[in-house]
């Protein structure tokens, strides 16, 4: 098999929410506390753009400002969204994560369709994050009778604002969750302070220096001059919404099938699998990264290199997961068969992108 994914694939993660949930503090939040990753945030505000990009950015005037914490933020309409992502995705400007904080008002099944169906090769979709307040939720639901819909697609779901819910915290969190679909994270916030490994890697992708700078955007230049990080103080002892995280590294290949079965079962707050999965006999020539994120997944084959170690290492990411059960089940999924089952991979391939060919069941 000689399909290959670029070496370089931005996670594009969709923020959405109602008037008044927090999606601008939550954006805030995650460009103060990105860990040395670049995020490319773009406001989709449509008509509202001077008043809520700025108020991320921090600053008046521009339609694109230059975080000093080398984030970048862009607010567009509708019709730009595809050259903001283009002009981000360029390997140029160093950006590890793009957010694109929907407006109040728009759908986001539209934004999410979009990514899923875009063939440029340097993004892939990173999920759909809803932000409710908790304090007006039932007020909102009755506003807009269309929410339900939006959480039943989202793949992450902010309850925020808990902290004025007072007594009422746990119903709004049991409603939300049973708004949900199985496979979605329902976590709770105050300020819209989430961990941001809930939605990216807190680590730039490569060593850097320097700063992004307008020209990195629309010249793809060199960068600008650093500037003092943005630490965010001032919010020490807050609680954040904590995350758990579950490492598996296997010596011996996982079977296809089983692994399918595992990945289509995948608990209630399992948010996020990524890593890299070694099939054994199924494939002896490649190894396969796998990127999974609420309902979305995906499989790219990487050619294996020549007496390179054969290992299966991947981390999950949820919160109230069971870590434990998640590990056996894993274990489960091992396979020392010398000889494999010639249709086995196909549940596999079907997960690959611009593979067409094949059945459509695993």
């Amino acid at each position: 098999m000689e399909q290959h994914h670029p070496s370089r694939q931005i996670p594009v993660v969709v923020l959405a929410g109602f008037l008044g949930s927090g999606k601008t503090t939550l954006l805030n939040h995650l460009l103060h506390r990105s860990g040395g990753s670049r995020i490319g945030a773009i406001v989709n505000d449509f008509g509202a753009i001077e008043i809520d990009a700025m108020a991320v950015a921090g600053a008046l005037g521009d339609s694109t400002v230059s975080l000093g914490n080398g984030c970048l933020c862009c607010a567009v309409d509708a019709s730009e969204l595809d050259l903001y992502l283009e002009r981000l995705a360029n390997p140029a400007t160093g950006i590890d994560v793009v957010v694109i904080e929907a407006s109040g008002l728009a759908e986001p099944q539209e934004l999410v369709r979009m990514l899923l169906a875009s063939e440029h090769p340097g993004i892939v979709y990173g999920g759909l994050v809803e932000v409710v307040d908790a304090a007006e939720f039932d007020d909102t639901r009755a506003r807009h009778p269309e929410i339900d819909r939006h959480l039943a697609l989202a793949d992450l779901v902010v309850v925020n604002k808990l902290d004025r819910a007072e007594q009422d915290g746990e119903r709004v969190l049991g409603l939300v969750r049973s708004l949900t679909d199985a496979s979605a994270a329902v976590v709770p916030a105050t300020y819209g302070r989430i961990e941001p490994e809930f939605l990216f890697d807190c680590r730039p992708v490569e060593e850097r220096i320097g700063q992004l700078s307008f020209d990195d955007l629309h010249e793809h230049g060199e960068h600008g001059e650093h500037e003092q990080h943005e630490d965010g103080s001032g919010h020490e002892g807050h609680l954040h919404s904590s995350y758990e995280s579950l490492s598996f590294v296997s010596g011996l290949p996982l079977d296809p099938r089983r692994l399918m079965a595992f990945l289509d079962s995948r608990p209630e707050g399992l948010y996020r699998i990524k890593g890299y999965v070694d099939f054994g006999p199924y494939d002896p020539g490649n190894r396969y990264a796998v990127h999974a994120v609420g309902r979305f997944l995906r499989f790219y084959p990487e050619a294996r290199e020549p007496g390179g170690e054969r290992l299966t290492q991947l981390v999950l990411i949820g919160a109230g997961i069971d870590a434990a059960a998640l590990r056996k089940e894993l274990e489960a999924c091992t396979n020392d068969a010398p000889h494999a089952d010639e249709h086995g991979m196909w549940g596999v391939l079907r997960y690959v992108q611009g593979l067409s060919e094949g059945p459509d069941e695993s």
